[in-house]
């Protein structure tokens, strides 16, 4: 796998780029992917602002703002890296509240955010909606290989090393090498990075070789 120098900026340039290229018509559901210490928020961020200086209808969401309860969470205990991969997300509610109504024959209603992680309780957002030739930019951790539909996936990646140094939360570092080996989001998404230095991404160029 080749890799060459770039920025945060260029990288959010080039997605926005790509979307405007997918979203000829319709609208254009983007998966920004990345464990924490990645920041694909920032990057997510970005995007979103790019896209809205092109004059392009954008709704941000956090990945981390569909999450279970926490009786559902933390039924195996507070750091189970399999709980972390496989049950911490509500797929269905990402799904049927923000992806599935931007798909063909959709409504355009997009809820920003459904539960409050911190306080463990619903936000109670008001649903948003989006017109034809909208994007919705989505940013969370282990977002790949789910099935979740989009038109654009964003992979930000880090060496195991790197992602150890940086972890705030060391026990979930089994979960991110399981999504790797499992997934290999750095192959699989439209655009990657490796972002070990966060001031000194470097684009995957190539996905073999």
């Amino acid at each position: 796998m080749r890799f060459s120098p770039t920025s945060q900026e260029k990288l959010a340039d080039t997605a926005a780029e790509m979307i405007t290229v997918a979203g000829v018509g319709g609208w254009v559901r983007a998966l920004v992917d990345g464990a924490p210490p990645t920041a694909p928020g920032d990057l997510a961020d970005l995007i979103a602002e790019r896209l809205r200086v092109l004059g392009r209808p954008v709704v941000r969401v956090r990945a981390g703002d569909f999450l279970r309860p926490a009786s559902l969470r933390f039924e195996r205990g507070r750091e189970d890296p399999d709980a972390r991969y496989e049950a911490w997300l509500d797929e269905g509610a990402l799904r049927r509240e923000v992806l599935d109504p931007l798909g063909p024959g959709g409504t355009g209603r997009v809820l920003p955010s459904l539960w409050d992680a911190v306080a463990d309780r619903a936000t109670r957002a008001a649903y948003v909606a989006l017109p034809p030739g909208g994007v919705v930019v989505v940013d969370g951790e282990l977002l790949l290989g789910r099935g979740l539909p989009h038109e654009l996936s964003v992979h930000l990646s880090m060496t195991p090393a790197a992602l150890a140094r940086r972890t705030a939360e060391p026990w979930a570092l089994p979960a991110y090498a399981r999504y790797d080996a499992e997934v290999d989001p750095l192959a699989c998404a439209d655009l990657a990075a490796r972002v070990d230095d966060p001031r000194r991404p470097a684009l995957r160029l190539s996905a073999t070789g």
